[in-house]
């Protein structure tokens, strides 16, 4: 009997561990895509804008007038955003809007 319950024990475990294993797996392979459907839609919203040859979005600074080749985050800023300015809320604003004067 000693012998029955735990080679039952064991069928079951490894039953259940194979079935994490597959639920792990198809858990990773979906964040996988998200991530990229995300890049993909970043890219695809900062492709709307022109680009230099780095891939930087060519805008014009609200604040300094200027031109700018600049990197874009997750959330649509450039990297030279100076939060709590109004010039660089608009320019963020303008950019998520595809309205930011661009060269």
């Amino acid at each position: 009997m000693d012998d029955r319950l735990e080679r039952f024990l064991r069928i079951k475990l490894r039953e259940a561990g194979k079935k994490y294993a597959e639920a792990r797996e198809s858990a990773n392979r979906q964040m996988d895509e998200a991530r990229d459907a995300y890049r993909n839609a970043r890219d695809a919203a900062l492709a709307d804008l022109p680009q230099d040859e780095r891939g930087r979005a060519k805008i014009v600074c609200r604040r300094y007038a200027e031109r700018r080749a600049v990197t874009l985050d997750a959330e649509g800023r450039p990297a030279c955003f100076d939060p709590g300015h109004p010039d660089c809320e608009g320019c963020a604003e303008d950019i998520r809007e595809r309205t930011v004067e661009t060269w």
